[in-house]
């Protein structure tokens, strides 16, 4: 008996699954039509969105040795070796191409030949040497061969041997030779002179700039100098010759920096007060269990909808035409926009407080503005304290981004080392003082908000 309700109920659900099967079937067949007019419709759609944002065409606008040179210049410093042709005089050498920070002595690595030449020794052990009308470049071929290069019979730069085929990473143009066989080594030749390009890796100089008394000083021997009674300079302890020399660096600028960092965080921090204050007094004019106007409260609601409409980036632009640049313009931008926000947020909670709390306390005697301060604060501080935490953490992010816009800040002096163009190891170093800056404060006001909101549970 239990054998053929087994068998029965297999074949029952048998027939469900084909049941099952057979309406799908049947159903993808009538929409079939529906669905690839669909996907031809999306696709056109992704192409023709593909064509308008030029994602074809990005290869046109795309040069892998600018890019490449820049992302060097985020992580390797270079001194520039220069010999001018027939130069009776010594080469130069300059760090990052200024004639302001000129190496005297010459580097170890650069080597006196007989007579006025000269020859370099890059970080990968390889060699160029310099000589009054070529420069001959060793351990670059199989052959152990060097290639000479320099000017030919017309006064010309060009490679001079091997002739016939040269190698992909040397580049020969009318007026130029350029040899880059790696990242980290370049030479350009010229009618009148030769520049050899030497990288190494680290950001060169972070503590103390080309000029400073303790430009050759290392950590050990900053350190001890802290401790030792012999003065580097007479009359200034050695901390403080250190403390001063670190801030006015004049190659990472660390003491503009620090206080462009502090302009920025101000600007966020007094922005985001005075949009928490007047936030939090306008939603109780804006909740409608407070204020029985309804003409006042849609009135407030309304300007809460403006003001946060209009992002933080437009109000700054706009009050620049009012304010001129400066703080005042972003703290005033930052305060318009989270007002908005807060308000909104903070009139909602309001509305949703339980009403039996404040009937309560209404009951004992306490007056209208008692009622509030002890019936409704307390339920809503959490939201409040979490909120503006939250907000004070994105607009230390908008500050940035205003402040290039032209309301100080760490945002201006970060589009300035953008605009130059060489500067590329200041961007990254704000780059990471600026994310440093966010981890440490999202940690902060997380402990804020543990704080404050745990002591009142």
């Amino acid at each position: 008996m239990s054998f053929s309700l087994s068998d029965q109920f297999h074949s029952n659900r048998s027939k469900v699954f084909f049941e099952v099967e057979e309406l799908v079937n049947i159903y993808w067949r009538r929409n079939r039509r529906r669905k690839v007019l669909w996907a031809l419709i999306l696709i056109a759609y992704c192409l023709i969105t593909a064509n308008q944002f030029g994602l074809f065409r990005i290869s046109d606008n795309w040069y892998a040795d600018r890019v490449n040179l820049m992302l060097l210049d985020t992580y390797a410093n270079k001194d520039h070796i220069v010999k001018k042709w027939g130069s009776e005089e010594k080469i130069e050498v300059f760090f990052e191409g200024s004639k302001k920070m000129t190496f005297d002595p010459l580097p170890v690595y650069v080597g006196k030949l007989e007579k006025n030449n000269y020859s370099v020794e890059f970080v990968s052990g390889r060699t160029v040497k310099l000589f009054d009308s070529f420069v001959e470049l060793h351990g670059y071929d199989n052959e152990k061969k060097p290639i000479i290069l320099g000017l030919d019979k017309n006064g010309k730069p060009n490679v001079i041997e091997p002739e016939g085929k040269i190698p992909a990473w040397i580049r020969v143009t009318e007026n130029k030779v350029e040899v880059r066989p790696n990242l980290f080594e370049r030479i350009q030749i010229y009618k009148n002179k030769v520049i050899v390009f030497r990288y190494q890796f680290g950001w060169r100089y972070f503590l103390f700039d080309f000029d400073s008394p303790l430009r050759d000083f290392s950590a050990t021997d900053l350190v001890k100098s802290f401790f030792s009674s012999e003065q580097i300079i007479p009359g200034k302890s050695n901390m403080q010759l250190a403390k001063e020399e670190f801030l006015n660096n004049s190659i990472w600028f660390h003491g503009p920096v620090f206080f462009a960092l502090l302009e920025t965080i101000t600007m966020a921090l007094l922005g985001t007060m005075i949009a928490s204050i007047f936030g939090l007094i306008l939603s109780f004019v804006a909740a409608s269990n407070i204020n029985p106007l309804i003409v006042v409260r849609v009135f407030i609601k309304r300007i809460f909808d403006f003001l946060r409409a209009v992002d933080t980036l437009i109000w700054s632009l706009l009050l620049l035409r009012a304010f001129g640049p400066g703080l005042l313009t972003g703290i005033t931008a930052i305060a318009l926009t989270e007002t908005g926000t807060l308000g909104k947020l903070m009139s909602e909670a309001i509305e949703n407080t339980d009403p039996k709390q404040l009937e309560g306390i209404a009951s004992t005697g306490a007056s209208k503005i008692q009622s509030q301060r002890y019936g409704i604060i307390p339920q809503i501080l959490p939201v409040f304290v979490s909120q503006t935490l939250y907000i004070f953490e994105s607009n230390t992010r908008s500050a940035i981004i205003i402040g290039a816009m032209g309301s100080g800040g760490i945002g201006m002096l970060f589009l300035s080392y953008m605009r130059t163009g060489v500067d590329f190891e200041n961007v990254a170093y704000v780059s990471i003082l600026v994310l440093i800056t966010v981890m440490i404060m999202d940690m902060f006001s997380a402990f804020l908000r543990r704080m404050i909101i745990g002591s009142n549970k």
